[in-house]
């Protein structure tokens, strides 16, 4: 609850009288996250696995034309970037794939990726 007082100036040699006012405040909604949230979630994680792996081919592949071409040692800097950015897109890719494949191990399925593994 949140008060608001309110001042009343008719003669400057009369008393100021204030008064309370009570301002009621009202909240409505949910707390509940629906399950197409979760879906989009899931895909998001999807889109960002994908980019990772888009930069993380094509960051190697610049790096790769640097190397043949021996500019990598003319141009430290840009290679030094790319290099940077090769491995970020990577572990991005990387840690968004193993958050998406988190299973159970319990049962059937679990029993053969552990044996796999």
């Amino acid at each position: 609850m949140a008060t608001e007082q309110a001042s009343t100036f008719e003669d400057p040699t009369e008393m100021i009288t204030t008064t309370a006012i009570e301002i009621a405040d009202q909240t409505t909604g949910s707390s509940m996250t629906s399950s197409s949230s979760r879906g989009a979630g899931i895909y998001l994680q999807c889109i960002v696995a994908v980019t990772g792996f888009v930069g993380a081919v094509l960051n190697g592949l610049i790096l790769y034309a640097m190397i043949v071409s021996k500019q990598h040692k003319k141009q430290v800097l840009i290679f030094n970037q790319n290099l940077l950015d090769c491995i970020s897109c990577f572990f991005l890719f990387t840690t968004n794939v193993l958050r998406l494949c988190t299973t159970s191990l319990n049962g059937t399925a679990g029993y053969w990726l552990c044996r796999i593994i």
